[in-house]
């Protein structure tokens, strides 16, 4: 099934797309239960659209809590090859400001739930893909450029670190991070982007910077109503930009490697790919049997 080839993931706050037309809501079971919610396929820009809630409508599942496998499982039996993440950050570097947005390249993993799964293997079929640049970068430009038509400050590069969550940081740990040199932290995107390189699908992050973290010296002077209005703010600045780069993205080819990541990752031998395991991967691994 090919609904569409663009799929768009929202974050806190970011539960529709309003500008979607021919609007058709799509329920999918995979062999990794059910996505978040409904899958909501639409034209945008001229192209058709996934668009998927990451914690539900109304806002319904922790971080943590996220069914994440069949989420990018569910994009690709709808035949994404593209996927648009946005997410809410918090700053841990004075440059990225309340209301700018971030493209990250790089990933930094501190969650530790085992619910959290970020593979789609095991079960007698082992791969190892690459993971070094877990961003496409073509993604990455689309994005870049689209904060630009949408008159919004971006900043291009940096790293996410994903944390636990549903609490936030203490002080401590916020300043660790800093002397790490780490730039935004979230609570989600590290599994979704691992995921997507798996499923072969190209995966790119625009990180809308709610609030300083708590390291900040200002952080006790800002209000829950503050990053409220910032989020608010930051929602409808994502919408404009997601328009832009789905504008861009609609009839151009891929010409990165995201398509190929499986290609050599795959270890077992597919004469010793388990019959179960080998039918519950079929969107990701078929074109690979023998």
């Amino acid at each position: 099934m090919t609904a569409a080839k663009l799929g768009i993931i929202g974050g806190s706050g970011l539960y529709q797309m309003p500008e979607l037309t021919d609007v058709d809501e799509i329920q999918l079971e995979t062999p990794f239960g059910e996505p978040s919610d409904k899958f909501i396929i639409g034209t945008l820009e001229g192209a058709r659209v996934a668009f998927l809630p990451r914690h539900g409508r109304g806002h319904r599942f922790t971080p943590t809590e996220v069914p994440f496998r069949a989420n990018i499982y569910g994009m690709k039996l709808l035949g994404v090859e593209r996927i648009l993440s946005a997410s809410a950050v918090g700053s841990l570097q004075q440059k990225y400001a309340p209301l700018d947005m971030v493209i990250p390249n790089q990933f930094f993993d501190r969650t530790r739930a085992r619910a959290r799964e970020s593979t789609f293997f095991g079960e007698g079929i082992v791969a190892h893909v690459a993971f070094a640049h877990p961003v496409c970068g073509e993604l990455g430009d689309v994005l870049e450029e689209s904060c630009k038509v949408a008159e919004v400050r971006s900043h291009r590069g940096g790293t996410y670190i994903c944390m636990e969550g549903p609490a936030f940081s203490t002080v401590a740990e916020s300043n660790v991070y800093r002397s790490w040199g780490m730039d935004i932290i979230g609570m989600t995107n590290l599994q979704e982007a691992k995921l997507a390189r798996e499923a072969e699908i190209c995966y790119a992050t625009l990180a809308l910077v709610t609030d300083y973290d708590c390291w900040h010296p200002d952080h006790d002077a800002v209000t829950v109503e503050t990053v409220i209005e910032y989020l608010n703010k930051n929602v409808r600045s994502a919408q404009l930009i997601m328009k832009s780069a789905v504008k861009a993205l609609a009839d151009r080819s891929r010409t990165c490697k995201c398509g190929s990541a499986l290609r050599n990752a795959i270890f077992t031998a597919p004469d010793l790919w388990p019959e179960a395991t080998s039918q519950k991967l079929q969107a990701i691994i078929g074109k690979y049997a023998k």
